[in-house]
């Protein structure tokens, strides 16, 4: 059950593309908390494999991400979590 329906037809990864092709970067957390999409590695491989964009990943922190996601919602981690020490693959289409 790898396969979760990339089709043009998903409105979450609609918004997640379109996100990705507007030059913003995106994490797995973003795009299930924004847009509701569980599997961005799928959309990302099928960007550079069918659409053959290029994709370049950077690691960001837990806490990058969580500023990022609190500009449009509301993520409040548990008080032990160390935030600055999780990582994220950061997905961002090369120009």
């Amino acid at each position: 059950m790898a396969n979760t329906n990339l089709t043009d037809s998903n409105s979450a990864v609609i918004a997640a593309r379109e996100h990705l092709l507007s030059g913003k970067p995106l994490t797995r957390m973003e795009a299930l908390v924004l847009f509701g999409l569980s599997n961005l590695p799928e959309l990302v491989y099928e960007m550079r494999r069918r659409d053959k964009f290029k994709v370049d990943t950077t690691k960001v922190s837990y806490a990058t991400v969580m500023v990022r996601i609190n500009e449009h919602a509301v993520l409040k981690p548990p008080a032990n979590l160390p935030i600055r020490d999780i990582m994220f693959t950061e997905y961002r289409i090369s120009r």
